[in-house]
Parts: structure tokens; sequence; C-alpha cells
């Protein structure tokens, strides 16, 4: 089965499951697992940061950063289709106490007059500013990609009112290789990053928060809060480990199956597809026909052994991931084409 729905559908192939296997463990809670440490310090160097905390996921990686950035009564601004505020059962308001200021934004990006525009005056009346949250890559705009001028735009703004700028890279490394610059320079005004190994890495589980040793010394104070303090989690390091070794060099493959399959799409009748979003390995389109709807065109490819979800009755998105080859790529593209020409 091909599947499509996600790039969080992938499963740990031998060599990550053995590699697993043979970590060297100790009790994480009292700093003595040795996987995680080599893996929070490798992530802490590769992003540019001091030190790193491994979690169990970006929700909870995106929650312990608001609780560490900020206090109840604060104001967050994000992009109005953020995933920290549509997907996050609004952890942000139920646990942080934040009030969220949301912003328009062309493909994720926020512009720096309209963040300058959202800060709030310091006035008794008024939430004060606690972050700013961007999200790269935009999963709801596409996954689509903020540029280093952007984010450094931003963080302008942001350090200029004396709060730090958050960035929920759940799939940060996909950015970078679109961008065809390392991560390290596209986050080095970000006062903190995380990102998920359990996307397009592949790893089964697992995410990584990096900033100041003291934003992470709060992070992980955080996470004991909230239940996500582990013991030998050096099992789960060890995938990460292995993720960024082999998953990162290999992104590139991702995105261009994502373009064969976006153009496709575009040559197709009734389907209708922004090709400028397709910026990294996410899809999004919407079938406009009378024959047949979004649930029905994912039942279609179902018949070819292609697993698909549609958002809505006219929206599809496709993610591609490391267990999509390039002739899967192949049959997605033929399947489509015989059932919508």
């Amino acid at each position: 089965m091909i599947d499509l729905r996600s790039d969080t559908k992938t499963l740990p192939g031998q060599q990550m499951r053995e590699f697993m296997m043979a970590a060297q463990v100790g009790d994480d809670v009292s700093g003595e697992d040795p996987t995680v440490n080599l893996l929070e310090d490798k992530c802490a160097d590769l992003l540019g940061k001091q030190a790193g905390l491994l979690v169990t996921s970006g929700t909870q990686g995106n929650l312990v950063s608001m609780m560490a950035h900020t206090t109840p009564g604060q104001m967050l601004i994000c992009h109005e289709s953020a995933h920290i505020i549509v997907y996050e059962q609004g952890g942000v308001a139920r646990i942080c106490g934040l009030l969220v200021k949301t912003l328009p934004g062309d493909y994720g990006a926020l512009d720096p007059c309209d963040v300058q525009a959202a800060v709030p005056e310091e006035d008794l009346h008024r939430a004060p500013l606690g972050v700013v949250e961007l999200e790269n890559t935009h999963n709801n705009c596409g996954g689509t990609v903020i540029a280093k001028e952007q984010i450094d735009a931003v963080a302008e703004v942001a350090h200029q009112h004396g709060a730090p700028l958050h960035i929920d890279g759940a799939r940060i490394f996909n950015a970078a290789t679109a961008l065809g610059i390392n991560a390290k320079s596209l986050v080095e005004n970000a006062d903190s990053v995380q990102f998920c190994f359990s996307k397009g890495l592949g790893a089964p589980i697992g995410s990584m928060v990096v900033g100041s040793k003291e934003f992470i010394a709060g992070a992980r104070r955080a996470r004991k809060v909230v239940g996500g303090a582990m013991r030998q989690a050096g099992i789960i390091a060890a995938g990460g480990l292995f993720a960024l070794e082999h998953g990162v060099p290999r992104l590139h493959e991702d995105h261009a199956n994502a373009r064969r399959i976006a153009e496709t799409l575009a040559a197709l009748p009734g389907i209708g597809i922004d090709l400028d979003s397709v910026q990294t390995n996410i899809i999004f389109f919407q079938v406009c026909r009378d024959d047949m709807t979004a649930p029905g065109l994912c039942d279609r490819l179902a018949q070819y052994g292609i697993t698909a979800g549609a958002r809505d009755a006219s929206t599809i998105r496709f993610v591609t991931h490391q267990e999509i080859s390039a002739a899967d790529t192949d049959l997605i593209c033929r399947s489509l084409t015989e059932t919508l020409r």
C-alpha cells in the first residue's frame, strides 16, 4: 500500500530498529542516558543553539517552549492557520494561559509590519507580548517555506519588544533543503526551535527543542509538569540519531516526487492546485468536478493500492516521504491520470 496521508505514517526500517535496540541507556530524568545526551548535544550544535531537550512529540515541544518563554496572561502572535493553534487542542490557552493574536500571511510567512502593528501598547488594560511564533515549513499552507530573510525580519520586531521568537520547525530540514541552506543559518535569529524526528526523517517517535541553556532548563521543568519526563529514553534517542544521519540527506527526493505529482494534477481536468505552494513534500489540491468528490477520488485511488485522505468534500492533502519511491510516484501519477482524464 502506498500511503500518502502523512509522513508520520513511515515505519522504522530494520537498520533503524537494530540501531535503537543496541542503544546505551540510562535514567534521562537524572541526566544519565548517554544516547539522549548525545542526541541533545548534536541537535543543539546542528541548529546553532546552546542546549537541547528530547520530547515525545512536536505538540509537546511547542507546549513546553511556550511554558518556558511566557507567563500566563501574555500574548502569543502567530499565523492564523498555525499548527500550534489549529491542531494542538488549545494548549497555549488551556495550559499556558496565553492570549492568542493571529495574523494573515502569504504562504505562512508573517509580514513584520503586521507583527509590529499587533504588538500591544504598554497599557494597564492590555496583555503584554510574550512570544512570536512561526511555522516552517507551514503545514496548512501546503508545506511552504519561510525564507531566512523573512524569519530574521520577524525576529527583529519581536526582539525590539523584548519577546522571543519560537519556530515550530516540525519539518525544518525540509525547509532548509528547499532553500539550499543549512538549518543552523536558517534559524540563526530564532530563540527556540522545535523539530520532529517522526515525520520526514522517519523515526517512530520523538521531537527536539533547542535554545539557550536557560531556556532549556525552563523547558525541562515544563516537560516534567506535563508528564513528559522519560527514563531509559536512549532507545527513542537512537532512532533520532539514525534519522538525522539517514533521513535528512534524502529529503530532496520527497520534494521531487511531490513536484511530479503536483504537476500531473495541474494538467488534469477538474483539479485546482496552486503549484507555487508545492515547495516541499506536501500537496494540497481541490477536486472541482460534478462527477467526483474528494472522498470519492480517495476511494478510487484505493483500488490502485494508494491510501489518501480527504480534508473535506473537495480538498485532499498528499504527503510524500521515504517510503514513496520514484516508481511509486510513477504509479500515483498514472493512477490519477487514468481516474481523472
